[in-house]
């Protein structure tokens, strides 16, 4: 298991933001502005799963893993959201949506369409989407969480949210629409 250090400093509020990116920044601005509650913690760059759970531990959140697809053609795109502990099988999600082959999108994509960066994703990117390029499916498991974990667009601080939150209000905000599926 990968250890990071995770701050015991919470925030419930917009952070300090001396050295935070731009796109982390409005993150917590649209979240305000939407009056979404929520709960941070900083970290060390958080690039797997696995590392994330020291995470999820301190927020007292189940991990969520978040993957960035797209179809052979590059022409349709697939954020999804799935319990962090579940394998993922892209066959098993290509037969549900009824396409030959999904395949993980190059990180030019992620920056083109969501803003965020490898080891980044997050369904907080969709604020970046703004042509709706990208669809959104969740695992039906999800569904069944308080909470959600996600990262604020980039992966050295973490938010918990209510899950409610994300998929009636800040969705509504963005204009994207979410699929259940179960991987």
């Amino acid at each position: 298991m990968d250890e990071i250090f995770v701050s015991k400093d919470h925030f419930t509020s917009k952070p300090d933001c001396t050295g935070r990116l731009e796109k982390e920044i409005r993150v917590y601005d649209a979240l305000d502005k939407l009056g979404i509650p929520y709960e941070g913690v900083d970290h060390d760059v958080a690039p797997t799963i696995e590392a994330c759970q020291a995470i999820e531990k301190e927020l007292g959140i189940m991990p969520c893993k978040n993957l960035f697809l797209r179809n052979r053609q590059k022409t349709t795109f697939f954020l999804i959201l799935m319990p962090g502990e579940k394998k993922f099988y892209t066959k098993d999600l290509s037969s549900q949506l009824g396409i030959s082959r999904l395949s993980f999108a190059e990180p030019e994509f992620m920056e083109k369409y969501l803003d965020i960066t490898p080891g980044s994703v997050s369904v907080l990117g969709l604020m970046n989407d703004k042509d709706w390029y990208v669809d959104l499916l969740v695992d039906k498991e999800l569904l069944n969480q308080e909470y959600i974990g996600c990262h604020p667009c980039i992966n050295t601080s973490s938010l918990k949210i209510k899950t409610d939150d994300i998929l009636k209000k800040f969705l509504k905000y963005t204009g994207h629409r979410y699929r259940v599926v179960e991987l």
